[in-house]
């Protein structure tokens, strides 16, 4: 576990100047002179109104982030890196390279997919912050906490606490819409980006295995891991009794070895990713290899869910919250077969011509 990466000061010296570097500092001038560059190289190759359109909304993200997201996270030695948040970009970097690869031979451009990746990623952030908030609303606005300082906290996905299904609504509906404005078929949309969300899926959780979240049960096998004092498995085990309290001058103890669950599911999508690949050649609908996706992944979920102890049942059933999506998930799969099954079959040439090699 590795929360915190390391701390980046608020100020930088400047010769005989010291010059602030995030809020309206050096970073937001970066973000102006990018920023405006961006929307020139884009408005020349696809007019001002697709600029504005494909980049109005992640610039204006990520200029309120630095103008007031960023400031808000000094913790006094700096603002905080996190492990959860740079596993969080390193998964959309990873995830819309590998879209990018597979778009250009299912016939996207790859300003199409990169424009579909930023309204994805966003939307599926804020949906899969929101299901978190309203999950574990106790910990962000408790009694005595004001307004403001529990949305501030709402606000700093860096340091944990996202529910991934919470971004299947939101980042769907972007993308369908996305779709739509450029009437692009969502059905080969799906196909092509599928692989890619697994691929940050994976590394997702990588980021919640440094963050100590999304924990497994005590186990004893050789692969067991602990953490450390003040992490979410610790403070779970000494709530339950499970560890001694520390006394005196000792060192608070670790918490007992538990399943590396996040490991495990990075192990899963990774897995997953690569099936999704190798599938492509065989799919003779488009739609198809999303709909393996949604058919497999529940199911490695529920399972999953099993050894994890962090989300107590939910809605009066011995089933948590993720089990009982997952359920609906393999639902929603039937229906999306039965609507792939009735799209024309490509012949089998233009299936394996769309899963070239990678180059």
């Amino acid at each position: 576990m590795r929360s915190t990466l390391f701390h980046v000061p608020v100020t930088v010296s400047l010769g005989d100047w010291t010059v602030p570097l995030f809020g309206v500092g050096l970073l937001f001038a970066a973000w102006c002179v990018g920023g405006i560059g961006l929307l020139v190289w884009h408005a020349v190759r696809h007019g001002g109104r697709s600029a504005a359109a494909a980049l109005g909304l992640p610039l204006a993200v990520t200029g309120g982030m630095i103008v007031w997201g960023l400031p808000a996270l000094d913790d006094g030695a700096g603002v905080p890196v996190r492990g959860y948040g740079v596993m969080l970009l390193a998964a959309a970097a990873a995830g819309t390279w590998l879209s990018i690869v597979r778009g250009r031979r299912a016939g996207f451009d790859a300003d199409t997919i990169l424009a579909l990746g930023m309204e994805v990623f966003l939307w599926g952030l804020v949906g899969a912050r929101l299901l978190y908030v309203i999950e574990y609303r106790e910990q962000f606005f408790p009694p005595g906490r004001g307004w403001t300082e529990g949305l501030r906290a709402v606000l700093n996905v860096a340091a944990g606490g996202l529910v991934v299904f919470g971004a299947l609504p939101t980042a769907g509906l972007a993308a369908w819409w996305f779709a739509r404005r450029r009437g692009l078929s969502i059905l080969r949309l799906a196909d092509c980006i599928a692989p890619g969300l697994l691929v940050g899926l994976a590394l997702g959780r990588v980021g919640c295995f440094l963050n100590g979240c999304c924990y497994g049960g005590p186990c004893d096998l050789p692969w067991a891991v602990r953490f450390p004092p003040e992490s979410p498995p610790w403070f779970d085990q000494m709530a339950r009794g499970m560890l001694p309290p520390a006394s005196g001058e000792a060192s608070a103890p670790w918490s007992l070895p538990v399943h590396p669950a996040q490991l495990y599911a990075a192990l899963d999508a990774g897995l997953l990713a690569i099936l999704a690949v190798l599938f492509t050649p065989l799919a003779r609908r488009d739609g198809a290899v999303f709909a393996l996706v949604l058919t497999i992944h529940p199911v490695a979920r529920i399972l999953l869910e099993a050894i994890r102890v962090d989300e107590p049942p939910a809605l009066g059933t011995s089933l948590s919250i993720s089990q009982l999506i997952s359920l609906g998930l393999l639902a929603a799969a039937g229906l999306l077969w039965w609507w792939v099954l009735r799209q024309p079959a490509r012949p089998p040439e233009a299936s394996r011509a769309d899963a070239g090699p990678i180059s």
